[in-house]
């Protein structure tokens, strides 16, 4: 009994009995859920409604990621130079609008891929800005050594979205038409920006050195990465595994209408199954860390994720087992990716000074996230020569290698615990 307690205790301690915290968290959940809606809704608008081509998918994944490569160097500068919490609340307001010009569109019968195009884009604008300054707030509200328990807490509630959100998404895009059914999103990022209004954090405050030029801080961020053998090894494995996981993304809807044959409702049971492999490698994320260490989960976690890709070309079969069997495959990728995720942020955060964090998350975003739109203009051509279950296949093999060569090469392997914070 005495070990109940101690056990209920520490779960329900540390950075929960923080109130500006939970409202940090509360507002990253809410969120989660209604980007459930869009995480379905978007592409299943392009494939179902517009009949988009592989071509035409790989370009909207791609113009969902593109602009990590043309603005997040200097969002990471100007981060610096600012406030973070009125940057998140004002991202969260921008994406809201713009998720609004979609029903809009349906409304108006003007609805076209062109304009799918225009709201990825800004969507991906806002996501630049606003996570970037969500990630470093988080680390700065959190201190240095509460770092896996913050992005811990951080994921757990975003996988319990994910648990429950893409059934419930599936059920109102089959009801409501995909297009209206995003407005619930658009109301989730009004409601996260209210909450985050109430938010108060003293350790939010810019950096107060000397000023340089944005092109000479741009550059001491991406030194800091080259010089940082353990950060430049983590940017080589998020940009690989980011370009591989957006050719999947460009291809995988499509796969699951076209060639499964399942409806709406089906892929958001399936997306559940992802949803619960979410939680319980947030659940587990700091025991499995403190474990097995820090390094090794990240190489873990990557494995997993690569077992999947190469199990989402190999499904066939009945609908029902189709869904089945999507289930499955997504909660081995979602427990994979949430893994990796937690622990690489975390190793990240705690080796960069506090006055580089700004420009580190952003350089860190831009050196990973920048292949992404690559990855998905190959995901879209190579499916438009071979097919999507072939490419599906592809990506399995290329990130199978990927996996295996940092269990056998990288650095990364090596951080059992969190090191020291790198020099000033």
């Amino acid at each position: 009994m005495a070990r109940l307690s101690r056990q209920v205790g520490r779960y329900f301690g540390g950075l929960w009995r923080r109130p500006d915290f939970l409202r940090l968290w509360a507002s990253m959940t809410i969120t989660s859920f209604g980007a459930q809606i869009t995480n379905l809704a978007l592409p299943l608008t392009a494939a179902v409604l517009l009949q988009a081509t592989p071509m035409q998918m790989g370009i909207l994944v791609a113009l969902e990621t593109l602009p990590f490569a043309l603005v997040s160097l200097h969002a990471g500068v100007l981060l610096d130079r600012v406030r973070k919490l009125p940057i998140v609340i004002l991202s969260d307001i921008g994406r809201g609008v713009v998720l609004l010009l979609l029903p809009l569109a349906a409304f108006t019968d003007r609805l076209s891929i062109e304009i799918l195009y225009a709201v990825g884009f800004l969507c991906g604008v806002q996501n630049v800005v606003g996570g970037a300054a969500y990630q470093v707030l988080l680390a700065q509200m959190a201190g240095r050594r509460r770092l896996v328990e913050a992005n811990a807490k951080i994921s757990l509630g975003e996988t319990s979205a994910a648990l429950v959100g893409p059934g419930l998404a599936g059920g109102l895009i089959q009801m409501l038409t995909a297009p209206f059914a995003i407005v619930l999103d658009a109301v989730t990022f009004f409601l996260s920006a209210f909450l985050l209004r109430r938010v108060d954090a003293p350790s939010d405050v810019p950096h107060r050195g000397p000023r340089q030029s944005v092109a000479t801080e741009i550059g001491e961020g991406l030194q800091l990465v080259r010089r940082n053998r353990t950060l430049l090894a983590l940017a080589w494995l998020a940009g690989l595994w980011q370009l591989l996981h957006h050719m999947q993304l460009a291809v995988l809807i499509l796969f699951a209408t076209r060639e499964l044959g399942l409806s709406a409702g089906a892929i958001g049971i399936a997306y559940m199954f992802g949803g619960l492999g979410c939680v319980l490698a947030a659940a587990s994320a700091e025991r499995l860390s403190a474990r097995l260490g820090v390094g090794p989960v990240i190489v873990y976690g990557l494995l997993f994720t690569a077992i999947a890709w190469q199990a989402f070309g190999l499904i066939a079969g009945s609908v029902a087992f189709a869904t089945v069997a999507l289930g499955l495959t997504m909660l081995t990728f979602d427990f994979g990716g949430v893994l990796f995720g937690i622990n690489y942020l975390a190793l990240r955060q705690a080796i960069t000074p506090d006055r580089l964090l700004g420009r580190m998350t952003a350089t860190m975003r831009f050196l990973t996230v920048a292949a992404a739109p690559l990855g998905s203009f190959a995901g879209g051509a190579l499916a438009s020569e071979i097919g999507l279950r072939r490419t599906l296949l592809t990506v399995g093999v290329l990130g199978l290698a990927l996996a295996f060569g940092a269990i056998a090469w990288s650095p990364v392997r090596r951080h059992h615990r969190l090191p020291a914070i790198a020099g000033e």
